[in-house]
């Protein structure tokens, strides 16, 4: 008996035995093994999250801040950590329910609409994002074909999701479900960003629903210190695919944010700074077991290296908030009383159809643009919230006619015709315009043999001619007689390359995407018509001598072509950007110089004669006492504030810059085939009474604003906005030093 018992004793330790040493071999599997030598006794996973660089600030030219960033916070999903806890199911449909309840939106991924009727989105996605998706069907056994529906269906079951849910609940666990696999299966891929720059109650909602592996992490936004400059300092936004080709070899993560348009697009590569890789070691619970930066794996697939966020670099513009200010309210303003009838009384009821307009502002000696600007405008910082309202506007605030846009320049085109007359001479060698040589305006251009009889506006008008005129005169007057003659005598080769020297139909060297529009040549007119009228003419020879025919210009390409005109044919390459500085201010990473774009040679007769002729348009010619110059009731003119009652627009007073700032203009009138009045177009340069030389130039545009004239009152205001800025420079030395 007892023999019997020692052996059922022996057989019970050898059992025993086994159980224990088959637990302890698992044992170290799960500690050694399966935690690579953690032996805290709690399994662990690793996971990278992008540590978000902060966006360099955009900077107007006395370094205040125009665009900058603000402290937000974002919620990241640790994926280990929501699949490793039960009913995780549950726990995502609480969170939808939650966001719902909110009216806030979430990110994912999935590929199929959030709502019913459910369908493929893939085409929204780059190929990485494409790429994913592909190899999640693949390694799941799933169709490539498979209907969207389908594949929801599926899915439901795969991922067992309670049968209570509602179809678009079942599709949101599904998304989230599907970010939390890719994360499981692409390394290389960052922790599953769920929310983006939450509030504070939002925040702490969801919060208190205590999801397991959603953590809080800090983040900054872009924030806009003004409301003004919309079409130039751009707003950043994801990439799209081809985006995603051109930044993937360029360290960027597929979610990271880049400039779509404006300034943010442009200096790109200063502003963006290098995002960093942590590494998150976590366990099951969410602890954080360990945490540190890596940028590569070793030959053991551990993380090594180091890559911590670099902040980007501060860009510092040409623009001047307060000339940008005055700029964009002188546009508003002028807009808002033109298109009111009870503003503007004018008989014929002109500009009441005006739609939009633009203005732009350049030092003469540097190509600096000063201020740019567009209107109807909009505001960045409310832009996402208002896209529908603003893309539904008929007036186009999105639209930047500034230099997005290009138009018939009119008759601000017409010291272009002039320099090429007098600077070049025709076939019999002789002067196409002799310096002091008269025309006579007979009310239509009468040459014989040529069967094309345009008329000068004031004789199809009132029936009046300006009579025997000279260069000066005819650019006073704006005489169309005058030039049409000039035009018929040019040769097309001759005004075409005028106006390319003139900067006219050429890229002007911004930073930013531009339209460069075209001159008026047998190039332009095959390219613009069909059959027959492809031919280019001696008709449109005298059509483009007054800026018609096919001429079309942006009014940042007038702008140059102004500034050309007042540098005596040097043509400073345009730019908006003054200097690059580091994200602490301390160090000058990039500064930009004046660049001549193109010179051309233009004698000094024939640079007083176009000066001359701009002067007048303002001061009258005493010679000709009959006529006004198209612009001699405003900026301090014989007619200002003499005008008739009724007059408009309407004049606050004599120009208070009249005895200190001398401007030469030009005006125009363009007809145009969209129906309605007229556009108008101002070009202008200015100077101070005791300086030697310009020294800002202006071009402003308005859509159907009828008469280039009636855009004086904005580059008036934009002109005392502007001496007032150099005044106070004059007075207190503004430091913005590095360091």
């Amino acid at each position: 008996m007892e023999r019997i018992s020692r052996r059922r004793a022996i057989a019970l330790i050898l059992i025993f035995s086994t159980i224990l040493s088959l637990f302890a071999i698992r044992l170290f599997d799960l500690q050694i093994i399966e935690t690579k030598g953690n032996t805290d006794n709690t399994a662990t996973y690793t996971t990278l999250t992008t540590v978000r660089a902060s966006r360099g600030d955009l900077l107007d030219r006395k370094g205040r801040v125009l665009v900058g960033n603000r402290a937000s916070y974002n919620l990241v999903f640790n994926h280990y950590v929501i699949k490793s806890a039960k009913n995780s199911n549950d726990y995502l449909l609480r969170l939808y329910r939650k966001c719902q309840e909110l009216g806030v939106d979430y990110l994912d991924h999935f590929p199929i609409t959030k709502t019913r009727p459910f369908e493929y989105t893939i085409d929204e996605y780059n190929t990485a994002w494409r790429g994913y998706f592909q190899s999640f069907m693949r390694d799941r056994g799933l169709d490539s074909d498979i209907s969207a529906p389908l594949l929801l269906e599926r899915l439901r079951t795969r991922y067992k999701v309670p049968a209570e849910c509602t179809e678009e609940e079942a599709r949101a666990i599904i998304g989230m479900r599907y970010e939390f696999d890719l994360r499981g299966s692409v390394f290389t891929l960052s922790t599953y960003t769920f929310m983006e720059d939450v509030s504070d109650e939002n925040m702490s909602a969801i919060l208190e629903l205590n999801t397991p592996g959603l953590m809080v992490e800090s983040s900054t936004v872009r924030e806009y210190h003004t409301t003004y400059g919309a079409h130039i300092l751009g707003y950043v936004g994801g990439m799209d695919n081809d985006d995603w080709e051109i930044y993937k070899n360029k360290d960027y993560s597929m979610d990271a944010y880049i400039g779509q348009t404006g300034f943010e697009e442009a200096f790109e590569e200063y502003l963006h700074g290098t995002d960093g890789t942590r590494v998150d070691v976590v366990s099951r619970d969410g602890t954080i077991m360990a945490q540190y930066y890596a940028n590569k794996y070793d030959k053991d697939h551990n993380l090594i290296g180091k890559k911590e966020p670099k902040a980007g670099n501060n860009v510092e513009t040409t623009i001047d908030l307060d000339l940008q200010i005055a700029t964009e309210d002188a546009l508003a303003s002028f807009m808002k009383d033109l298109t009111d009838p009870s503003v503007n009384t004018n008989v014929e009821g002109d500009g009441l159809d005006a739609e939009g307009a633009a203005a732009v502002v350049m030092d003469i000696k540097t190509g600096e643009i000063l201020a740019c600007a567009s209107y109807p405008s909009f505001d960045l910082a409310t832009m996402n919230q208002s896209w529908a309202d603003i893309e539904a506007d008929p007036l186009k605030p999105f639209f930047n006619r500034a230099f997005g846009a290009y138009y018939a320049p009119g008759s601000s085109y017409k010291m272009c015709t002039l320099i090429a007359a007098m600077e070049n001479r025709n076939k019999k060698g002789e002067v196409i315009l002799a310096p002091g040589e008269k025309i006579m305006d007979t009310g239509r251009l009468m040459i014989d043999g040529l069967d094309f009889h345009p008329s000068c506006l004031i004789y199809s008008g009132y029936g009046y001619t300006h009579r025997d005129i000279d260069a000066s005169q005819a650019l006073m007057v704006s005489c169309n007689v005058f030039f049409y003659t000039l035009g018929y005598r040019l040769s097309e080769k001759i005004l075409d390359d005028t106006g390319k020297g003139l900067g006219l139909g050429e890229p002007t060297g911004i930073e930013l995407t531009e339209k460069i529009g075209y001159r008026s040549n047998a190039e332009s007119k095959k390219a613009n018509y069909t059959g027959n009228n492809q031919r280019y003419t001696a008709g449109d020879r005298i059509l483009s001598a007054i800026g018609q025919a096919e001429n079309r210009f942006t009014p940042l390409q007038l702008c140059v072509y102004a500034s050309t005109l007042a540098n005596k044919g040097t043509r400073m390459k345009a730019t908006f950007l003054n200097r690059v500085v580091s994200d602490d201010y301390r160090e000058l990473i990039f500064e930009n110089e004046p660049v001549i774009a193109s010179k051309m040679k233009i004698s000094d007769v024939t640079y007083e004669t176009y000066m001359s002729g701009m002067r007048k348009v303002v001061k009258n010619d005493p010679t000709l006492t009959a006529y006004n110059g198209t612009a001699a009731s405003y900026f301090g003119g014989p007619k200002d504030m003499l005008a008739e009652d009724g007059h408009w627009p309407k004049q606050d007073g004599v120009w208070p810059l009249k005895n200190d700032v001398m401007v030469y203009a030009k005006t125009g009138t363009a007809q145009h085939s969209s129906g309605g009045s007229d556009h108008a177009i101002l070009v202008c340069f200015a100077k101070r009474k005791d300086a030697a030389e310009p020294e800002v130039a202006i071009a402003v545009f308005g859509e159907k604003a009828a008469h280039g004239g009636w855009l004086c009152p904005i580059a008036e205001d934009i002109l005392e906005a502007y001496y007032e800025m150099e005044s106070a420079s004059d007075i207190f030395t503004y430091e913005n030093k590095i360091g």
